[in-house]
């Protein structure tokens, strides 16, 4: 019997707690994305948009002055000559010291008050209008603006560069990049969550399936990737109906399997434990048992190789093995049974010898698998065909029989495990379901694959391909 102690692994137990995920969610990023790109939005916008609202500002205060020095200037044409020279007592000079703007009288070559630069002084005695963007007017940077009134005299008015301009920018400014600034925190508060819902849906979706509900389905819906993701978690559901369903069909059909060598080797055990059977008939009833104990032997050994056949640790020692001896070493162990079933047994190998690298004890677990398939099913008189083959990059080792074969929708399901057994239970003779499985599982292992089709001696072929090497 096989050793129970290989199949001793760690398992993690259902109710442990499972491992959390650290670090931010989807929405979270989302939302300091959005409010980065805002902040950076908000800024350059400020860096473009706060010079040109200063020099908005700017012209606007220069127009403006310039229209008030006209409009003062024309007053002051009109008045007479002793009054243009104190022009003080105007109540539009009063308007506009109140709105900051200092008024300087230009008469005989000098200005009053005294404050203002020589050259601007003598440009508005010559009769022309002064317009200054910027100069010092008693320490301080200010905008001026001068009308001749005639008779070499005028009127200057000025204005201080940095006076209300820079507030009124800001004030003007602030609420439209704190708008700004709100609706990008906002798109990405809505962009996190339209984002991470079909994220959240998934998460759900698998933690439902983990835990036992096979009925999860998620809508398919835009983006693309969403809709990838959403089918993707709808075909693992399917997957996982089938293959638990698939499952318990074979489950079933092992566990029936089972329980009918150990009913009869039970129902013997207790004939003999009361005295039922004689002492005559005990060597029939130990060969009974002895059969039905072989069997189930067989059975278990092919359910350990299947648990194990994908784990790392499953025993594969690759060697330059030749075929025509692996199938001939086959030949010489079957050709009794054989003979007695009446079935004839046919070597078919060409003469040179056939180098491949596997591994000759897994092969022939193949091949006999194989042989005993066909032994159960082809009828005496009836032949097993035992073949090899080389090809340019392939090796190939065929079983073949005269048996009742199997159809075409057979030959998809062949190497599915307990497929062939649950079709065929009760119509003729089947094994355990696991034969054809297992062989496939062991020829991908050795590096090769197996395929099932119609042979020409009218029963089922099993063709194995092999990696050739050649000599």
């Amino acid at each position: 019997m096989p050793d129970r102690s290989d199949l001793t692994v760690p398992i993690r137990s259902l109710n442990a707690p499972k491992p959390q995920v650290k670090g931010s969610s989807v929405t979270a990023r989302a939302v300091v994305t959005g409010c980065v790109v805002a902040l950076i939005s908000v800024f350059v916008t400020a860096l473009i948009a706060v010079p040109l609202a200063a020099q908005a500002a700017e012209r606007s205060a220069r127009d403006s002055l310039a229209t008030q020095a006209a409009a003062v200037a024309a007053v002051l044409r009109v008045r007479p000559a002793a009054a243009k020279r104190t022009p003080d007592a105007l109540p539009i000079i009063e308007q506009l010291r109140k709105q900051g703007i200092d008024a300087f009288v230009v008469t005989e070559g000098k200005s009053d008050p005294a404050g203002l630069p020589p050259p601007l002084i003598q440009q508005l005695s010559s009769g022309k209008a002064v317009s200054v963007r910027a100069a010092p007017v008693n320490g301080k940077i200010s905008m001026i603006e001068g009308r001749p009134t005639g008779e070499g005299e005028g009127i200057v008015l000025v204005r201080s560069v940095g006076t209300g301009v820079g507030m009124r920018v800001i004030s003007s400014l602030w609420l439209p990049l704190f708008a700004g600034l709100a609706a990008g925190v906002l798109a990405g508060v809505l962009l996190g969550r339209w984002l991470a819902r079909p994220i959240r849906n998934a998460a759900i979706a698998a933690s439902r399936l983990s835990s036992g509900d096979r009925g999860v389905r998620l809508a398919v819906e835009p983006p693309v990737e969403v809709g990838r993701l959403a089918l993707a978690i709808n075909e693992l559901a399917e997957a996982l109906t089938n293959s638990e369903g698939r499952q318990r069909e074979f489950l079933l059909s092992i566990s029936h399997e089972l329980r009918t060598p150990l009913t009869t080797i039970r129902g013997y055990a207790e004939a003999l434990s009361d005295g039922v059977v004689d002492v005559n008939a005990a060597p029939a009833v130990g060969r009974t048992v002895l059969v039905e104990a072989e069997r189930l032997d067989r059975l278990v050994a092919d359910l350990l190789s299947l648990a194990r056949l994908e784990a790392a640790d499953f025993a594969i020692e690759i060697s330059n093995v030749d075929l025509n001896e692996v199938i001939r070493s086959a030949e010489v162990a079957f050709a009794p049974r054989c003979a007695q079933h009446g079935v004839r047994l046919r070597l078919e190998q060409p003469p040179a010898p056939v180098i491949v690298r596997t591994d000759p004890v897994r092969l022939r677990q193949i091949v006999d698998g194989l042989v005993e398939n066909a032994l159960r099913v082809v009828p005496p008189g009836r032949p097993i065909v035992l073949a090899v083959g080389a090809g340019p990059n392939r090796a190939v080792v065929e079983v073949r029989d005269g048996g009742p074969g199997l159809t075409d929708d057979d030959l998809k399901v062949a190497f599915e495990k307990g497929a062939l057994y649950r079709r065929y239970q009760g119509e003729r003779k089947v094994g355990s379901g696991l034969g054809l499985a297992l062989a496939s599982g062991l020829a991908k292992r050795l590096g090769g694959m197996i395929e099932a089709g119609h042979a020409p001696e009218g029963g089922a072929r099993f063709t194995v391909y092999l990696p050739h090497t050649r000599n």
